[in-house]
């Protein structure tokens, strides 16, 4: 297929991924690419910059410089009646089954994901435009190998897409020689081909922003919607945006973020798994700083509640919806002991965040949708949102920055990290990525908690097992090829073989023990597919 000078495609192009990758849907991408990756590489240059305050000592702080935006009075664009009622929101890959049941769910609304749950592969990417293009037309449908077909109800849940963070590249196209950013290309492949479909039937186009970490990036997002909607020739402010708080310096500036996209904002969102694992790579250098195992960072701890508190606070000031993030918990259909503890699990997890006044929360099964809606409708009854529930509490950078418990840290919460790298990091590799793991929704989020929990724990002073013994890199090199049988013998020799695990606990020993830390373990493994 021609395309216009200077845009180059490095993979297949069938024909049936002709239809997404047409020559008009290429210059739109290339327009965006030229007239903004400048700017994309000076943010991700300043977020290099800050990483080296932080290594210096210099902690987070609320930004003096946009003090009158916080303080100033003012709120978020009108919502469109479509983005009024968000109880429930359940997430998951762009796979063309999964997109079917999550649209039939019974949730609000539907998050289809080209990031964290999904692995970017070419064949990932662009059939999942071609899956999301067919489903906004009501043309998609699905058979099984068992012969089940899935089809789409008359009653679906509102779309919203999630593209790519800003630290990713799309390495199969590139713009006068350079590759073009993951979530420029998700999102102009998108809006191009379904922003008036959507707007015709009355639901879109709607996105989810990960992976931000400064009102500066957030403002970047809002002039490409700004660019967009000019070249395509729809009413400013038709794209509607939630952004996804899940990196600690991002919650410094929620007001500002939300004041950027005010025009274009659809609220915020708690991507709580994203922000563990952002606060333990900001202070990664600081070796007093240590977070016990995992399964004890909870949304009662005391720097995630601030967090979440003060999530929903900054949104109803600004008349924007707070959604609360995700339990990663997931129904045990061959356990009924241990299904009845994971929907407990969910019901406290929605309660909390239905209590505290987030206006919806997240789920990664349609299983776990109508539990869910009942803890959302028992605290909002026949509203579609509280927003209008303010809360009055003053937080500080303190309370942002607690960061406890340090401890337990127990060998079986370091095995289980290893466990679940391997395993997260080996489906990854073979294509997937939103993988259950004892009984545990994992994605990339997850994955990265656990390798980053390794490797900090090697290097504090304070990663110590409750046994007396010192994580060190010999103790976790030892321990890898212990969970990698385990593996085996959990999943069986022929499993084993098919997925690359070997593969995966090779890279999870070298990253996790290295001297120095990969900003994202997505990055390294990109190159391998």
């Amino acid at each position: 297929m021609q395309y216009a000078p200077g845009i180059v495609i490095h993979a297949d192009v069938t024909p049936e991924f002709a239809r997404i990758l047409t020559p008009e849907a290429l210059a739109f991408v290339a327009t965006l690419h030229r007239t903004f990756e400048g700017r994309r590489q000076e943010l991700l240059g300043r977020r290099a910059l800050r990483q080296a305050e932080l290594d210096a000592g210099k902690l987070p702080d609320f930004l003096p410089e946009t003090a009158t935006v916080r303080e100033a009075n003012w709120t978020i664009a009108e919502l469109p009646p479509a983005l009024r009622r968000r109880r429930v929101e359940i997430t998951g890959p762009v796979e063309r089954k999964m997109i079917i049941n999550a649209f039939n769910s019974g949730a609000d609304s539907y998050m289809t994901d080209f990031e964290d749950s999904n692995c970017p592969n070419w064949s990932n990417q662009i059939q999942g435009q071609i899956n999301l293009y067919d489903a906004i037309r009501r043309q998609i449908d699905f058979t099984a190998d068992n012969g089940k077909s899935y089809r789409l109800n008359e009653q679906i849940a509102v779309l919203q897409v999630r593209p790519r963070g800003w630290h990713l590249d799309e390495k199969h196209v590139t713009v006068d020689g350079q590759r073009v950013s993951g979530g420029i290309f998700d999102f102009g492949l998108f809006l191009f081909h379904n922003a008036r479909e959507q707007l015709a039937r009355g639901a879109g186009p709607f996105f989810y922003l990960p992976k931000l970490e400064s009102h500066l990036e957030a403002r970047l997002w809002n002039d490409i919607f700004v660019k967009a909607q000019e070249l395509l020739d729809l009413p400013r402010g038709t794209i509607k945006a939630t952004v996804l708080i899940e990196t600690i310096l991002a919650a410094f500036e929620m007001d500002e973020i939300l004041y950027e996209l005010r025009e274009h904002s659809a609220g915020l969102n708690a991507g709580r798994w994203d922000y563990i694992f952002s606060c333990i790579k900001k202070f990664r250098s600081n070796t007093g700083f240590c977070l016990a195992d995992r399964k004890h960072i909870t949304m009662t701890v005391p720097f995630m509640r601030a967090y979440a508190l003060s999530l929903v606070k900054t949104c109803h000031r600004r008349g924007a919806p707070a959604i609360g993030g995700m339990s990663a918990l997931i129904p045990i259909k061959n356990d009924p002991v241990k299904n009845e503890q994971a929907m407990a699990g969910i019901r406290a997890d929605k309660t909390r965040d239905a209590n505290d006044g987030f206006d919806g929360g997240w789920v990664a099964h349609p299983g776990l949708v109508s539990v869910a809606m009942e803890e959302f409708v028992k605290v909002l009854g026949e509203q579609p949102n509280q927003i209008g529930r303010q809360r009055d509490e003053v937080f500080t950078a303190a309370d942002l920055l607690n960061f406890r418990p340090e401890a337990p840290i127990s060998e079986a919460g370091l095995r289980m990290n290893i466990n679940v790298g391997i395993q997260y990091l080996g489906s990854w590799l073979a294509g997937n990525g939103c993988v259950p793991i004892h009984h545990l929704m994992e994605d990339a989020a997850t994955a990265e908690i656990s390798r980053a929990q390794v490797w900090q724990w090697i290097r504090s002073h304070k990663g110590v097992l409750e046994d007396g013994r010192k994580v060190t890199a010999d103790l976790v090199r030892e321990l890898v090829p212990q969970e990698l049988d385990v593996i085996r013998a959990e999943h069986g020799d022929a499993t084993f073989t098919a997925i690359p695990y070997t593969e995966a606990a090779q890279i999870f020993a070298e990253m996790s023990t290295s001297d120095s830390f990969a900003e994202f373990l997505t990055l390294p493994l990109y190159e391998r597919i």
